[in-house]
């Protein structure tokens, strides 16, 4: 809904269509009458990767290699933002469960190296995003190793309302970013909040 309230057309992927047909009309009645808005339109995982230019790669983390499987030889040399957290419970708690790479997202460039891997927006609320006319009033943390697709990625969330990117580094930082997701689990759940970070002195 962010990126369609910016003005771009967003394809919303699924292994199943009817699924994401329902995820598209929801979000679409979601961004309500924005002005200069763009269109979301759902489509199975192959095609919303053949048509976006740049592929937001949301999946449980369960999920990942199989649907890299299968989106691979759609998404080489392509930009793709990885924003998924590897995470497990216990007790009531979240906690950091990176994979052997040390993140999801090294991960993910190691399986599928054709495609220009970046990782970000992992320490934005949610429930926050699913509001376009919200005023975030956050930094989206954005790290990578190739520069020219980061910086793509930094523009879009600079489009967002009240978010700024943030450049974070190396595609080695994601781990740093995937851990912090759970951190800000707990402390949502602890002061029944919705956290985000901002980084501030810059």
């Amino acid at each position: 809904m962010r990126f369609a309230a910016a003005g771009h057309n967003v394809f919303i992927g699924s292994r199943a269509h009817e699924r994401a047909v329902a995820a598209a009309e929801e979000a679409t009645i979601a961004l309500g009458e924005t002005a200069s808005a763009g269109t979301i339109v759902g489509h199975l995982n192959t095609d919303a990767c053949k048509m976006g230019e740049v592929v937001i790669f949301s999946v449980p983390y369960a999920g990942q290699v199989d649907t890299l499987e299968v989106i691979r030889p759609h998404i080489t040399g392509k930009i793709v933002v990885n924003v998924i957290a590897p995470l497990k419970f216990s007790n009531g708690q979240a906690f950091a469960a990176p994979p052997f790479e040390g993140s999801a997202a090294e991960e993910a460039a190691r399986l599928c190296p054709d495609a220009r891997w970046v990782a970000g927006f992992h320490t934005l609320p949610a429930g926050e995003l699913k509001n376009p006319n919200t005023n975030l009033e956050a930094d989206a943390l954005i790290c990578g190793d190739d520069d020219e697709a980061k910086t793509v990625v930094l523009e879009l969330a600079n489009e967002m309302k009240g978010l700024r990117g943030m450049d974070a580094g190396r595609l080695s930082s994601a781990r740093y970013l995937e851990g912090t997701t759970a951190l800000l689990i707990n402390m949502n759940k602890l002061h029944k909040m919705h956290f985000s970070v901002r980084i501030t002195g810059v």
